[in-house]
């Protein structure tokens, strides 16, 4: 025991590995935080993308700017003014529906998404509405996250092919 004890001393004594030691323990903390940092970033960048896209879209088509609407013309308007999203026009999918202000209780959580494993799927919801019409319209978008496998973008929900979802919803009243 006293053999022991004295190993033990003369090792806590021993400061020529305690900067390998400090690295070895904290270097992968470090690492999972750098990565997480990264992803949070470009999620935050992509969120807000998506959300700029879809409220620009929204407004074009409150002001009437697009006559013809249907989901390849919202879903292209989305794309186009969003930027920053990568594979937007195979990534995103719409659905809008109109919403009854005096039986509204909450939107589905079943957000339906791009599902790039499998077939392309039809369009879910998609109802242009009549005029004066409360119209509710949620973008979803599929992406890759940049560090799958590590930090934040292990913590992802994912689907079949890796691909983690982000959405985001507007409304607007159908002008007559």
């Amino acid at each position: 025991m006293r053999k022991l004890r004295h190993m033990l001393r003369r090792f806590g004594a021993d400061e020529a590995g305690n900067v390998t030691v400090e690295f070895v323990i904290l270097f992968p903390i470090i690492i999972t935080m750098f990565f997480s940092t990264v992803e949070l970033g470009m999620l935050t960048v992509r969120q807000t993308m998506l959300e700029r896209g879809l409220n620009l879209a929204v407004r074009d088509l409150q002001i009437g700017l697009t006559a013809n609407v249907d989901h390849d013309t919202i879903k292209e308007l989305i794309c186009d003014n969003a930027g920053l999203l990568p594979d937007c026009d195979n990534a995103l999918k719409l659905e809008m529906m109109p919403i009854d202000l005096r039986n509204y209780t909450s939107m589905s959580d079943d957000v339906d998404c791009v599902d790039r494993a499998e077939e392309v799927n039809p369009v879910r919801s998609f109802t242009n509405g009549q005029a004066n019409e409360l119209m509710l319209l949620r973008a979803c978008l599929k992406f890759e996250p940049i560090f799958p496998n590590a930090g934040l973008g292990r913590n992802f929900g994912k689907d079949a092919n890796g691909d983690a979802i982000m959405f985001a919803v507007s409304a607007f009243v159908n002008e007559p």
